[in-house]
């Protein structure tokens, strides 16, 4: 239901004012009435009148002089004010009430059509006037309150008629300044875009409307990339007036499309280095293979030298897959550290040891500088030495023959820091910062092939993350060497201890050879190759394929230890695991899982299902023998 628009009647003459009133009130207007001046204005300010309907001639204060009053009231101005009078009607009388602010003047006698026709013209007016208003108000609070820079300016003066307070936060310069100059703008525009630029908007006339991105240099000399959009505005004639802009700032979208190219370069790249480090060892791995059939003379050393050839090639590639699945688990967050109290002693020694081949290989000086005193951290004793492994493979790969690799450790207060410094290609100042992003490859020396994922130091760099510590990569420049520091903090410092006696340690071991193995596995050459390995270590080995009578053969052959392949076709081997350690007879048996799973939840599963060790395919010969003795 509508309310009815409120008028206000203010006159003392009795008669006039009732008739006034009944003539509204017969239109469908709310009515109030008003003697005089004074009341009047108190009736404005109490109620929300909409249009006043106010005689000249008022006992108390002359109705001009409340016209004004009303209409210097904020409150009230926007009241609309109908004069009327009976004696002032001439020509002066209707100027003078107009320019106090009457929006319309009548002279009496007047008609009830009359009346009627001249308040509901001043209502339109005033519907129209307050759309425009609220329009206007909406425009404001849009324009201000967004990020993208609003203009709008005349055609085909291209006089500035508006811009946003954006433009003060977008290009760094006032509004104000724009008022005065308003081809200023323009001056902001990077010098290799400002031409074409320039040409677009000297052509507006003609082509008024837009989309280009181009560059703006701020006052301090930072740039910006802005998203720029104009459009016509059109008038009732469909002629073009005004052209409105649109400019958003996109540094932020051209960084991170500058990134995923960067991104897409170097998947580009892995993928490539992927395919070339997966195929360069199935050369040799083929030759050799073809070498173990050799016969005649020679042919003892030649199938050595094969055997040699494949171990080292299948520690490449088990190498290759162990990095992905590191990067993988530490991506998804499903690496675990199994922490301890680690003697970094005895990580460095870990690291020199697996390096030590590569060293050797390239004829290298390795130095290592170390306090008298042990440090101890808390950590993950394989990942550390993993990751000091990694950074001096690094140093010898990237370090032409003969060259000189330095390993100093220091303590500083709670954290011990180990530089491993080398005098080979060194690092590029621009690479510096991206050293540490994932497949990302730097140059080789020239007597080096490419070799690697590009994803060791990224590795590092989130193993010792983990660890609370961090890595950090220095170079003077190419040609000058490189040095990566890794800081950890320190649990405790001690004084050097003498190693404990070895013991007679290849007793026992001997005692647990010519053991029985029962090797589970549905592919058959690596089941045989392992079969024969095991029989040169002295154990009885026996192969079987099918897990599908494994209790029964289990039973037959009465077996010291079961190898065990997981994934077998159509047989889960957790539930064989089961099965067995359910047997009242083969509950002592020692169960080894071999397998391609190798993740802390893969473990799990198989510890839970009766598993004594578990072991990843390509198991090392060493961790085999030590799964295999308990």
């Amino acid at each position: 239901m509508t309310t009815p628009t409120l008028i206000l009647n203010v006159d003392d003459n009795d008669g006039a004012r009732y008739a006034k009133t009944r003539i509204l009130q017969s239109a469908g207007f709310e009515v109030m009435e008003a003697t005089n001046g004074t009341d009047a204005l108190v009736a404005v300010k109490r109620r929300a009148i909409a249009l006043v309907l106010l005689d000249v001639k008022l006992p108390d204060i002359n109705g001009i002089e409340v016209c004004r009053r009303i209409k210097a009231d904020p409150d009230s101005a926007l009241v609309l004010v109908l004069q009327t009078s009976a004696a002032l009607t001439g020509r002066a009388d209707k100027i003078r009430g107009l320019e106090g602010g009457a929006d319309n003047y009548l002279a009496a006698p007047i008609e009830a059509d009359e009346l009627i026709a001249n308040v509901n013209a001043l209502l339109r007016m005033r519907q129209t006037q307050n759309a425009l208003r609220d329009s206007e108000e909406r425009f404001r609070q849009l324009t201000e309150n967004i990020e993208d820079v609003f203009w709008m300016f005349s055609v085909p003066a291209r006089a500035l008629e508006y811009v946003s307070p954006a433009y003060a936060r977008n290009w760094g310069r006032s509004a104000e300044s724009l008022e005065r100059e308003p081809g200023s703008w323009l001056d902001a525009v990077h010098p290799e875009d400002r031409a074409w630029v320039e040409g677009m908007w000297r052509g507006l006339q003609e082509h008024p409307h837009y989309e280009a991105e181009f560059r703006i240099v701020l006052d301090d000399g930072s740039t910006r990339w802005v998203r720029d959009r104009l459009f016509p505005v059109r008038d009732a004639r469909d002629e073009v007036y005004r052209v409105a802009r649109v400019t958003s700032d996109i540094t932020r979208r051209k960084e991170m499309e500058s990134l995923l190219r960067a991104a897409d370069s170097n998947k580009n790249e892995f993928l490539a280095t992927l395919a070339h480090e997966l195929r360069n060892p199935l050369s040799p791995i083929r030759n050799a293979a073809a070498l173990l059939g050799a016969s005649g003379a020679g042919a003892a050393e030649h199938q050595a030298r094969a055997r040699e050839v494949i171990t080292r090639q299948v520690d490449h590639l088990a190498h290759l897959v162990d990095d992905l699945l590191d990067v993988a688990r530490i991506s998804e967050g499903k690496i675990a550290l199994r922490k301890e109290e680690v003697d970094m002693n005895g990580v460095i020694a870990q690291a020199i040891e697996t390096a030590g081949p590569l060293i050797a290989a390239r004829a290298h000086h390795l130095e290592v500088i170390q306090p008298e005193r042990q440090i101890w951290v808390s950590g993950d004793p394989v990942r550390l030495a993993q990751s000091m492994g990694n950074l001096l493979h690094n140093a010898a790969k990237f370090t032409p023959k003969g060259g000189h690799i330095r390993v100093e450790v220091k303590l500083d207060g709670d954290l011990v820091r180990i530089a491993v410094r080398d005098n080979g290609i060194g690092i590029a100042e621009d690479n510096l910062p991206r050293i540490f992003g994932m497949f990302t490859q730097a140059a080789v020396p020239p007597d080096r092939a490419p070799e690697g994922l590009g994803i060791g130091l990224s590795l590092v760099s989130r193993l010792l993350e983990m660890h609370g510590g961090h890595l950090t990569a220095s170079s003077p420049g190419i040609g000058m060497g490189s040095t990566f520091t890794v800081e950890l903090p320190v649990l405790r410092t001690s004084a050097p201890q003498d190693p404990a006696p070895a013991g007679n340690a290849d007793a026992g071991q001997a005692e647990q050879k010519g053991r029985r193995v029962l090797l589970v596995d549905d592919n058959v050459d690596a089941m045989e190759m392992m079969a024969f390995l095991l029989a040169e270590m002295g154990y009885e080995a026996h192969t079987t394929a099918d897990a599908a009578d494994i209790v029964e053969l289990a039973l037959a052959q009465q077996p010291d230890v079961i190898v065990l392949d997981i994934g077998l076709p159509n047989v889960d081997g957790y539930e064989v695991a089961r099965m067995i350690k359910r047997h009242p007879a083969l509950q002592s048996i020692r169960l080894v899982a071999h397998t391609g799973y190798g993740s802390p939840e893969d473990r799990r599963k198989a510890q839970e299902a009766g598993f004594d060790a578990h072991l990843v395919k390509p198991a090392e010969l060493d961790d085999l023998e030590k799964a295999l003795q308990g």
